[in-house]
C-alpha cells in the first residue's frame, strides 16, 4: 500500500483535470496549518496533509464542469456506460490496494474495506446496464393525429458531498449513475477520508484520458462544511447529494430549497430488529452483532435498538452476551479482528457520552463500554462494543450514536414491538426476524416498518446495490443505487406531437379565428 500512497503524493489527478493539480495533492507533514491532515484512526499516525478548495479555485472547477457538461451530454448513454464499464475494470485491478487505504483512513475491517470496494465494481456494472435503459413512456392522447411521450435528459452539474463511514462507496452510488444519465459530478469528500477520494480519482483518469472525456466531468474539492455549503448554495449546481447527520441534511435542504434547486439527502438511522418467538436464532444472533458492531457501529444503518419478544428475551440477551465476549478488538487491517477504531478522538468522545446517558436515564450495562488502552491501541479510537438494557423511552434511544452501543429492548405483542421500531425520528433501515410468514407479512404491510428498508431474516445493514437505497422521515427520504433511483439525476420531458392537418385543442376548447 505504501507505493500506491506515493503513487497518490506523486502524480497529479484529475479534477477537472489540471484545474484541480494546483490544489488538491497530498504533501509531506511539514506543510502549513491550513492544510488538511488525514490521520489514521488505525494507529494514530498522519497518512498525508491536503490543500483544501479556495473559493477562487471551486469556481474554476465549476466553470470547467459546466463546459464539459454540454459535451458530455452529447455522448450517447451506451457509451457513456462504456466509460464506467472501464472504470468499474480498473477498480478490480486496483481492489487490494483501494480497499486497504479504505481500512487503514477510516477504520473499518479490510474485510468490509474489500466489500466497499466491491460496492464500486457492481455499480459499475449496474449503471452499464442502467445505460440502455432510460425508458420513457408512450401515451395515447384524446387528440386526433397526435402523440405523446416522455423522455428523460441529464440535469447538468451534480454535487456529491460524502460521508467518513463509507468514503468511497456513496461517492460511486451517485457518480455512476449520474454519469451514465449524462451529467458531469464534483465531488465533495470528507474532510476526516479524502485521501480515498484522491485515490478513485486518480485510479479512474487513465480511464478518462483514454477515452478523451472533456475535462470536469469527474472534479473533486476539498474541505470541511464550508465547501459543501458553496455546493449548496450555487445555483450553478443542478443537484445536491448529500450524505451524513441529520443536522447537516437539513441546512442543505434549507439552502437549497433557498434557490429552488434539487437535493437528494441521505441522512442518520437509528435501525431496529424485532424478534419474535418464531425466529431462527441461529441466525439472527449473528445478524445482530454484526449489524450493531460492524464498522465499529458507524454505519447509517448499523443496528442500534433491539426489539425483543419478553418469552425469549433472557434466551436472546445470553446469546449476545456469549457472541460479544467472542469478539476481536484490533487493528482493522489483520483479517481475525471483527472491530477497529471509531473515526476520531470526537466519536470517541460522543460514545462516552451516550454511555453516561444510559446510566443516568434508568439503563443497565449488560456489557460495559470502554476506550482501551495498550499495545495496539495508541490512536486511542478503540472501544469495547457495549449493550444496555434500557426503558423504551429513553431520550438517549431516540438519538442516534455512531458508536457501538446497542440497547435492548422488550415487547408483548408484535403491535407494540412495531410501535417501537417507528417510534424515532429516523427510518432507514429496519428487519425482523421470524419464520411466522403472518408475522413476515404485517411487518413489511403499510401498518408496518415505516423505513425505506424493511427486511426479514437478514440484519439492517449490508444492502445490495440494486435495491434502491434510502428513508424516510428524519433519513431525508433519498433513493440511491438501484431500481429506479437514475431519475433522481434527470429531468423529466413531456412531449406531444401534431402530425395531422388541422390543430384540436385538448378539453375541446374551440378557438377560431
Amino acid at each position: 500500500m505504501q507505493q500506491f500512497l506515493q503513487k497518490l503524493k506523486t502524480q497529479p489527478v484529475m479534477s477537472g483535470t489540471s484545474t484541480g493539480q494546483a490544489f488538491w495533492h497530498a504533501t509531506a507533514a511539514d506543510e502549513t496549518d491550513s492544510l488538511l491532515d488525514s490521520y489514521s484512526p488505525v494507529d494514530g499516525q498522519l497518512m498525508a496533509r491536503v490543500h483544501p478548495t479556495v473559493r477562487e479555485d471551486y469556481d474554476k472547477v465549476v466553470e470547467t464542469a459546466r463546459a464539459a457538461f454540454l459535451k458530455w451530454r452529447a455522448v450517447p448513454a451506451p457509451r457513456r456506460g462504456e466509460i464506467v464499464r472501464q472504470m468499474g475494470e480498473q477498480f478490480r485491478q486496483y481492489k487490494k490496494e483501494l480497499g486497504t487505504l479504505v481500512s487503514y483512513e477510516m477504520g473499518k475491517s479490510l474485510q468490509e474495506g474489500m466489500g466497499e470496494v466491491q460496492e464500486m465494481i457492481d455499480i459499475c456494472d449496474f449503471a452499464v446496464g442502467q445505460s440502455r435503459q432510460l425508458y420513457g413512456f408512450t401515451m395515447h392522447s384524446e387528440r386526433p393525429d397526435h402523440r405523446m411521450y416522455e423522455q428523460w435528459h441529464p440535469l447538468g452539474v451534480v454535487g456529491i458531498i460524502t460521508a467518513f463511514n463509507f468514503p468511497v462507496a456513496v461517492w460511486s452510488w451517485n457518480a455512476m449513475l449520474a454519469w451514465v444519465c449524462g451529467n458531469v459530478c464534483i465531488w465533495k469528500p470528507s474532510e476526516k477520508t479524502p485521501l480515498t477520494a484522491l485515490a478513485c480519482q486518480q485510479i479512474i483518469k487513465e480511464v478518462l484520458e483514454q477515452n478523451d472525456v472533456p475535462e470536469g466531468v469527474s472534479c473533486l474539492i476539498t474541505g470541511g462544511r464550508e465547501a459543501g455549503t458553496w455546493l449548496a448554495e450555487d445555483p450553478r449546481i443542478a443537484l445536491v447529494s448529500a450524505t451524513g447527520s441529520t443536522r447537516m441534511g437539513k441546512a442543505v435542504a434549507q439552502t437549497v430549497s433557498a434557490r429552488l434547486g434539487r437535493y437528494l439527502l441521505e441522512l442518520g438511522g437509528n435501525n431496529a430488529i424485532i424478534v419474535t418467538p418464531h425466529a431462527d436464532l441461529n441466525i439472527a444472533v449473528p445478524a445482530i452483532v454484526f449489524g450493531a458492531v460492524g464498522t465499529a457501529g458507524q454505519r447509517c444503518t448499523s443496528t442500534r435498538r433491539l426489539i425483543i419478544q419478553e418469552s425469549i428475551y433472557e434466551d436472546v440477551k445470553n446469546r449476545l452476551v456469549k457472541a460479544y465476549g467472542q469478539l476481536r478488538i484490533g487493528n482493522p487491517l489483520d483479517e481475525k479482528n471483527h472491530v477497529g477504531p471509531l473515526i476520531d478522538q470526537a466519536a470517541v468522545a460522543a460514545y462516552q457520552t451516550a454511555l453516561f446517558h444510559v446510566k443516568e436515564q434508568g439503563g443497565r450495562l449488560l456489557l460495559d463500554g470502554e476506550v482501551l488502552e495498550g499495545p495496539g491501541f495508541e490512536s486511542g479510537c478503540y472501544v469495547r462494543p457495549a449493550i444496555a438494557e434500557m426503558p423504551a423511552q429513553s431520550a438517549i434511544v431516540q438519538h442516534e450514536t455512531f458508536a457501538p452501543i446497542l440497547y435492548l429492548l422488550k415487547y408483548r405483542t408484535l403491535e407494540e414491538a412495531i410501535e417501537l421500531q417507528n417510534g424515532v425520528p429516523q427510518g432507514l433501515s429496519s428487519a425482523i426476524f421470524t419464520l411466522n410468514l403472518r408475522e413476515a407479512e404485517q411487518f413489511l404491510s403499510t401498518g408496518g416498518s415505516d423505513c425505506g428498508i424493511a427486511n426479514v431474516n437478514i440484519g439492517t445493514s449490508g444492502a445490495e446495490i440494486g435495491g434502491a437505497f434510502g428513508g424516510e422521515k428524519e433519513t431525508g427520504g433519498g433513493r440511491e443505487s438501484g431500481s429506479d433511483a437514475w431519475k433522481a439525476y434527470m429531468r423529466r420531458q413531456t412531449n406531444t406531437i401534431n402530425y395531422g392537418t388541422s390543430l384540436p385543442l385538448a378539453q375541446g376548447i374551440k378557438f377560431e379565428l
